[in-house]
């Protein structure tokens, strides 16, 4: 008797996670994964309901069901002020640099799915009320990023509005796939439906439609590394002006400082390679400078003669100051 419990109560919590996996699931699908009859899938739906979860059932011949949200949470342990309280705080870590970004929008997704409507809106509203430092980042909108990042874990096809680094609007839509954080920018590597072929997207530029409901199998990601894929795609796209640099410094040192998608490649303990970009040639030089180490132009005469123009620049503020 007690074995048999324990099977029931470890195929729930295997019924539970599936659940919040993606938006339906048909009875057999349920029984196929789960190892048991459609029946069977039936009356444990019961018992996650008669626990408070809210599962909808939808009409049919083969019959499906989701998770939706229902009139309170489901027992988590957590009270309408702790919800929200873990909710904010998911997002506020998302936009951190510790390592745990992914972990935690996935999290507000599955949270939010469950959260009754009158605590999204208390969620909503401390969002709208919060100011971030201006210049600590560009707006981001953590709805719209919580929206992709559920699309990404339903495997469903997402519309969105987009605004192109010219200022110009159009509207896109695509197969999500991955999520990628780098400084203060998210990035999204998505399916092109209109263009038959891969994309970035920085989040930041996003407004997400509704959900369409159109699910999708996820395609095969060109590379193993798609953190490389995604910051190569960047550099290529996203500058006017590109140039290779030799710095004199550690590549853990360089990278540190360099807080936007470059490509860094080691030569040795002390120097590394850097393949980065801006809008002109003149900016660049003056962002390298506050690098604060030796550097060395190997590719982009442009650059160069910014660096020439920006060291008379120097000496002619220094040429007032006494020396001794």
């Amino acid at each position: 008797m007690i074995e048999n419990m324990l099977v029931t109560s470890a195929r729930l919590l295997e019924l539970l996670s599936l659940l919040q996996l993606k938006r339906d699931w048909t009875s057999s699908e349920l029984a196929g994964r789960l190892d048991v009859s459609t029946r069977t899938v039936r009356a444990d739906i019961g018992k996650l309901r008669s626990l408070g979860y809210p599962v909808d059932a939808r009409p049919g011949v083969a019959g499906g069901y989701r998770l939706a949200a229902g009139t309170a949470m489901p027992p988590l342990l957590l009270d309408d002020d702790e919800a929200v309280a873990v909710a904010v705080g998911l997002g506020a870590v998302a936009t951190w640099k510790l390592g745990v970004e992914e972990t935690s929008l996935t999290a507000l997704a599955k949270l939010e799915q469950v959260m009754p409507s009158r605590l999204r809106r208390r969620v909503d509203a401390i969002r709208e009320a919060t100011s971030v430092v201006p210049g600590a980042g560009p707006s981001l909108d953590l709805s719209a990023l919580s929206a992709v990042a559920s699309a990404i874990r339903g495997h469903e096809r997402l519309r969105f509005g987009y605004t192109k680094p010219e200022g110009s609007e159009e509207a896109r839509h695509a197969e999500p796939q991955r999520l990628v954080s780098w400084g203060p920018l998210w990035y999204l590597l998505a399916w092109d439906l209109d263009r038959d072929d891969w994309r970035v997207f920085r989040v930041d530029r996003m407004v997400p439609h509704a959900p369409t409901g159109a699910r999708f199998r996820p395609r095969v990601i060109p590379e193993d590394d798609v953190v490389e894929y995604v910051v190569r795609r960047v550099i290529t796209a996203a500058w006017t002006y590109r140039a290779h640099v030799l710095v004199h410094a550690p590549a853990a040192a360089v990278t540190a400082k360099i807080l936007i998608p470059v490509h860094i490649e080691v030569v040795d303990e002390s120097t590394c390679r850097v393949e980065l970009g801006a809008d002109d040639p003149d900016r660049l030089s003056l962002w390298l400078a506050q690098l604060d180490v030796d550097i060395e132009v190997i590719e982009g005469d442009a650059l160069a003669m910014a660096f020439d123009r920006l060291a008379t620049r120097f000496r002619r503020a220094a040429g007032g100051a006494s020396t001794t």
